[in-house]
């Protein structure tokens, strides 16, 4: 595994260790650096600015009259709007400032339903919900902040794609984006007239088509200036980078040399203690034992029909030594596993191959799509407590 790993992180090439043994898997992915552009998080807050509009939204909001006396026409003015004029009254009455503690967001949205004018409208209950939008943080997360800080964002000849886009988002975060990344350009379903919708959706994809172009001048004038084509990244990436710039991820793996000469020892004590972690841990240990039996004596435990119980002492031998080199005297291991491990005889089930080599695909796709964000750890398999956990190493 060291000397695989050693190989492919010279070659450039990503490695994606599995392992099937009794009724344990064992997937690890290594690779010096892996970029994501469209991450897909499962939960994540749409960009829509309420509590930072640009000119273009303001002045549409400014031509709705939250005060108009047509019911219908009332019950039709999209939350958005609502909440960019809320928010404007609320500033103005509290020294510029949104809600910030509990209070004042309750508060706040006492002021909004003090505005409906009956109780059957939607848009109103949609802008009370949507209310968390308006005390969202202004600005890039602290994540992006960090790859926009990251050392590799400072491009030179050798900086690939993404990392010439990242110099160009910093760039435009610092200048025309006043603190924001590029619009996203999209907007939810939201109860409104048809023409209030049209027209916001119109507002919301001219201001992320200008964003855009600011953001693709940027990465040509990067290139050009790290003596690269100024068209050799297209459009499409381009505009891909801009509608996903909040949700970027940089995942970077330890080498498995470095894991097994510098353990986490805090981590694999704390696993071993944990009840709910101890069998993964124990497991991941076993494993390592395993392959250090099987130096030392030439056979798997447990591999040949008799001697099972001196495969099972020695193999515990094996493990305690394994945990104080490691780091971990004092610490064991349940005699359970150990028994366990040494009956598996390092067989192969066609069910737990099966399962194991479907997380590790998925993986594989991942990483070749850069799509959502891979394992970052390794990830063991427990099919006697039916059990998938991930241990940060």
């Amino acid at each position: 595994m060291v000397k695989l790993d050693r190989i492919c992180r010279e070659a450039d090439v990503k490695v994606v260790f599995v392992r099937s043994y009794g009724l344990v898997g064992l997937v690890r992915v290594s690779v010096q650096e892996h970029t994501i552009i469209d991450s897909k998080p499962d939960h994540f807050l749409d960009d829509l600015r309420l509590n930072n509009p640009w000119p273009e939204l303001y002045s549409f909001v400014e031509t709705i009259d939250l005060n108009v006396s047509d019911h219908v026409a009332h019950k039709h003015i999209p939350y958005v709007v609502i909440l960019v004029k809320m928010a404007d009254e609320w500033t103005k009455s509290h020294s510029g400032n949104l809600p910030s503690t509990r209070e004042e967001k309750k508060e706040f949205k006492d002021f909004v339903k003090s505005k409906m004018i009956s109780m059957d409208e939607d848009n109103y209950k949609e802008a009370i919900e949507a209310a968390f939008k308006v005390f969202a943080p202004r600005g890039i997360s602290s994540e992006i902040q960090q790859i926009c800080n990251d050392t590799c964002a400072e491009p030179s000849s050798n900086s690939s794609d993404f990392w010439v886009m990242v110099a160009a988002l910093k760039e435009f975060v610092s200048n025309e984006g006043d603190g924001e990344a590029p619009l996203e350009g999209s907007i939810p379903d939201m109860t409104s007239s048809t023409e209030h919708y049209i027209n916001l959706q119109k507002i919301y994809l001219a201001k992320a088509e200008a964003d855009f172009l600011v953001m693709e001048k940027r990465v040509k004038n990067i290139l050009k200036r790290i003596g690269r084509d100024p068209s050799s990244i297209s459009k499409p990436t381009i505009k891909s980078f801009c509608k996903n710039a909040r949700k970027l991820k940089v995942c970077r793996y330890r080498t498995v040399e470095d894991e097994f000469s510098n353990p986490s020892v805090t981590e694999i004590q704390k696993c071993l203690a944990d009840e709910d972690y101890s069998g993964a841990m124990g497991f991941y240990v076993l494993l390592r034992a395993v392959d250090r039996f099987t130096a030392n004596y030439n056979k798997f435990p447990g591999q040949f029909d008799g001697g099972m119980d001196e495969d099972i002492s020695r193999l515990k031998t094996t493990a305690l030594s394994l945990l104080a080199d490691l780091g971990c005297n004092g610490s064991v291991l349940p005699d359970d596993l150990i028994n366990e491990m040494c009956r598996f005889g390092a067989s192969e089930l066609h069910v737990v191959a099966a399962f194991v080599g479907g997380i590790a695909s998925q993986e594989v796709i991942k990483l070749v799509t850069k799509q959502f964000v891979p394992m970052l750890g390794t990830y063991i398999f427990n099919g006697i407590d039916h059990k998938s956990q991930l241990l940060t190493l």
